[in-house]
């Protein structure tokens, strides 16, 4: 992928900019704008947008002693008040004051696991409102979702830690809005816009460490004038994670890992994809992340053993679509233009194919779209 078509800054207006339109079967191409989505939507389809807000995840402190500049990234909460399942006792004196997250440090080689090392984050007056210790992955040893099976050794080499955080102010979610920052991908160098862009327009609950990028191009006028035509809108929750920040660095792919995610299907989000169905229309998701959380409330045994979408609330999932792989739920996939041997580019090859992908994608180059988070859109349509 060319540096110089990684877009550093989002479009001036958000349906504005580029889409190319694939046919999902015949790998079909057209250049359009994203506000003409409207024309490839029919009365009677449906969206399902991730509707979680990205957290003020990054954080920018010094190290406890010497004074030396560290971040840390919030990757996703393992024990806390908002961690499923809540089991620490040593957090449950001031559960809403402390917590052990996931997290990504710089530098890593001054905050090794295990080593105890604090890192101070002040607010705006130049007070400490927050600390994150640097702890031994056992910390998490009860939680299925993080150090089981850990291998402690690569993730170290990749930033990945365990630390504790701490704040004295009434609650961490105060601390992190004193002194937390909207994360951006680092592939994005000096954006100094408003933060607020890199948020939907229809976010809501802060849970992710990273925005559901396919979202970012719908406006509220245009979300209503698709509901004026007949279109529905529905939403899932899926806390995005570690594995947007990974690539597939294993010479076979299937040997690759997934770090567990967790995602809500509410009850009207599968009746309405139910009633969808039935009545002959299609459901295009919002978005790779939107994709995982539908496919992973498919669950093969019910309706008898023919299989249906259940609701789901905060449940866990690793799953992990590449080529091969089966979708139940999706027709259609509204998506961004993603990182090479990123899961993501796995996963929108599984649902055309390879071929397809990376023809779009030469075209998409030659074309010069504009890429990845703040980039372009790419509308996979259903073939009918």
């Amino acid at each position: 992928m060319p540096e110089e078509l990684i877009a550093q800054e989002p479009a001036a207006v958000r349906d504005a900019c580029r889409m190319l339109v694939m046919d999902r079967e015949s790998g079909e191409l057209e250049d359009r704008i994203f506000r003409d989505i409207e024309e490839y939507l029919r009365p009677g389809d449906l969206l399902v947008a991730n509707e979680t807000r990205v957290m003020p995840a990054r954080l920018l402190g010094a190290k406890r002693g010497t004074g030396g500049q560290a971040e840390v990234f919030l990757l996703r909460e393992v024990k806390g008040e908002k961690a499923k399942p809540y089991h620490d006792d040593a957090l449950t004196d001031s559960p809403n004051q402390q917590a052990i997250w996931e997290v990504l440090v710089r530098p890593g080689k001054r905050l090794k696991p295990g080593s105890g090392a604090v890192v101070d984050f002040t607010d705006k007056q130049g007070n400490v409102a927050l600390s994150a210790e640097v702890v031994d992955w056992a910390s998490a040893k009860n939680d299925a979702a993080a150090g089981e099976g850990q291998d402690v050794e690569a993730s170290a080499a990749k930033g990945e830690r365990i630390a504790r955080l701490t704040t004295t102010l009434p609650s961490l979610d105060e601390a992190l809005h004193a002194v937390g920052h909207t994360p951006l991908p680092p592939y994005i160098k000096n954006y100094a816009g408003d933060e607020e862009l890199y948020q939907t327009v229809y976010s809501r609950r802060e849970a992710s460490a990273a925005a559901p990028t396919a979202g970012l191009h719908f406006t509220p006028e245009l979300i209503d004038r698709l509901k004026a035509k007949g279109v529905h809108w529905e939403t899932v929750e899926l806390e995005v994670g570690l594995d947007t920040f990974r690539i597939v660095d294993e010479d076979d792919p299937t040997k690759h890992k997934m770090h567990t995610e967790f995602y809500t299907v509410p009850q009207t989000t599968v009746d309405a994809i139910n009633e969808t169905h039935a009545a002959g229309g299609r459901v295009i998701a919002v978005g790779t992340t939107s994709t995982r959380s539908l496919e992973s409330a498919w669950d093969p045994q019910a309706n008898g053993g023919e299989g249906a979408i259940t609701a789901r609330d905060r449940d866990a999932t690793s799953l992990y679509l590449l080529p091969g792989s089966t979708f139940h739920v999706i027709d259609g996939l509204i998506t961004n233009f993603h990182v090479p041997k990123s899961t993501l580019m796995m996963l929108v090859s599984a649902f055309s194919s390879r071929e397809h992908i990376m023809a779009a994608y030469r075209h998409a180059i030659e074309s010069r779209y504009r890429m990845l988070s703040f980039g372009d859109a790419m509308f996979i349509k259903p073939a009918k």
